[in-house]
């Protein structure tokens, strides 16, 4: 069993088997790379003697390769784990609670997609009841949409309430006002690290050699705009205005032990989204509203898989760059318990949720807080946590 000379608490999302890399400050510090362990964030440009680190971004570093990453990875546990290393490393650490975490990568691009069953299929009997709850395509392809790079920020920062076009079915025209039905989407997102060419493919056996790690993502949504827009060319200004991630990255080696089958798929996939070893991840999620636990959505019940997302997202010869983002779509399960966003667990707001002061809610109200948590099984009985990533809503400009 791997140990630490760090003090960790028994049930800390952050022990030695994780490593998870975030961006931080501490008092007049500029920002630099770090990783948590415990309750302490390690200053990876001092203990590494390596400039990479000593940036506000993980970008360079992503962009050295799988080997580069399994190298550093390697140093840090040496470090972190024999007590000979303790007296040039210990004076490194800095307590999380005096640290502040930043957005812990420049966002090269942003695709979400939409690979849950379980939400298809329970967004389609609300909005077509009695017909097929899903799309003819969505068992053939990995469903997802381009987003918008720039307004993905990090856990903590305040969401403004969107404005924008509603027509309720209804209403004779269209009108223009904030939101009233904001929502969530609990999602998990997958950081792209080494780049690919234009005009190349990666196949879903690629995944490892390119994706570096794991976020958790709130895909912020506004339903009224979004009903509105959305057809012909899908979700545009019901999404764009704001995503949340989680401060800290997660590797995919840490994620070793909670790798699993994914559903089985039926019709098979094409080949290019066939895998021999499949990325399924069992992620606990939990989502918190005003700070009630309403649900625990199940990454492993996920259709489609990163990796087969991954190969989808390039199968047309677009290219990846360093930064990229893309995430999971919606993660529910088949319980009403299980359901990652407020459209689902409120069915389309028909079934208000109750919250501890007596009052009860269908879609977000301003000042609402929506707090995201996410676990995998680690090596040797840990749990690897990927912290949260939380936002609370703030009036309409």
């Amino acid at each position: 069993m791997t140990t630490t000379w760090v003090p960790v608490p028994e049930d800390s999302p952050f022990p030695i088997q994780n490593l998870p890399y975030g961006v931080y400050t501490h008092g007049d510090q500029a920002a630099r790379v770090g990783v948590a362990i415990g309750d302490f964030v390690l200053d990876l440009a001092a203990v590494l003697h390596d400039d990479v680190f000593a940036r506000p971004s993980l970008n360079a570093f992503l962009a050295s390769g799988r080997a580069r990453w399994a190298e550093v990875r390697r140093r840090l546990t040496d470090l972190l784990t024999r007590e000979e290393h303790r007296p040039a490393v210990e004076p490194h650490l800095t307590p999380r609670a005096d640290a502040r975490l930043h957005l812990p990568i420049d966002v090269a691009d942003y695709v979400d997609f939409y690979a849950s069953e379980h939400h298809a299929a329970n967004v389609g009997r609300i909005f077509r009841p009695g017909g097929d709850p899903l799309t003819p395509n969505w068992k053939h392809l990995p469903i997802g949409y381009h987003g918008r790079a720039g307004t993905v920020v990090v856990s903590g920062t305040p969401i403004v309430r969107p404005s924008g076009q509603r027509k309720p079915a209804e209403a004779p025209a269209p009108s223009y006002g904030p939101s009233t039905r904001l929502d969530i989407e609990a999602e998990v997102g997958f950081v792209v690290g080494a780049p690919s060419g234009l005009g190349t493919q990666v196949s879903a056996s690629e995944f490892g050699d390119h994706v570096f790690g794991a976020v958790l993502v709130n895909d912020w949504s506004a339903r009224d705009i979004q009903a509105w827009e959305y057809v012909p060319l899908g979700p545009f200004l019901g999404k764009s205005f704001a995503t949340s991630i989680s401060p800290w990255v997660v590797p995919l080696d840490a994620l070793e032990h909670a790798r699993v089958a994914p559903p089985r798929q039926d019709p098979a996939p094409l080949a290019y989204l066939r895998e021999d070893e499949p990325w399924g991840l069992d992620i606990a999620l939990e989502v918190e509203w005003n700070g009630q636990l309403v649900a625990r959505p199940p990454f492993a019940q996920m259709y489609w898989t990163p990796a087969q997302q991954l190969a989808h997202m390039t199968v047309n010869g677009a290219s990846l760059r360093t930064g990229d983002l893309y995430a999971s779509g919606t993660v529910s399960g088949p319980e009403p318990d299980q359901r990652g966003s407020f459209l689902e667990l409120t069915w389309n707001g028909t079934e208000p949720v109750k919250l501890p002061d007596g009052s009860t809610r269908t879609f977000l109200e301003d000042g609402d807080t929506v707090t995201i948590r996410g676990t995998a099984a680690g090596p040797d009985g840990a749990r690897i946590g990927f912290g949260d990533v939380s936002g609370t809503i703030i009036p309409a400009v």
